[in-house]
């Protein structure tokens, strides 16, 4: 199995809408990519409560079935249209991905 998380800061604004308004809406969209594409086990968008300065706006926790299976996510049309939203809106990202 391999996990995928994500974290991110979102730009003040961007895409027309506040930081705010952009985390709901990326939630909404990437939670739905758990049931368009095969070997996701789990994908949750989680949004941030505390608000501090060390604080990530945005982070995904994801579990594939294989690399290979994480890879299909990855080139997976669905998730392309949310990835390129997501770099419009992004201000720093950062990644990490390991086997278990």
């Amino acid at each position: 199995m391999v996990k995928h998380l994500v974290f991110w800061r979102l730009k003040e604004h961007a895409l027309g809408a506040s930081k705010a308004e952009n985390a709901l809406r990326f939630q909404a969209e990437v939670e739905k990519l758990k049931n368009v594409v095969p070997g996701v086990r789990n994908l949750e968008l989680g949004i941030d409560i505390e608000g501090s300065s060390a604080a990530w706006d945005m982070a995904l926790y994801s579990e594939f079935d294989s690399q290979e299976a994480l890879d299909a996510y990855q080139a997976h049309p669905e998730h392309v249209k949310v990835r390129a939203l997501l770099i419009e809106a992004t201000s720093v990202r950062a990644v990490v991905d390991y086997e278990v």
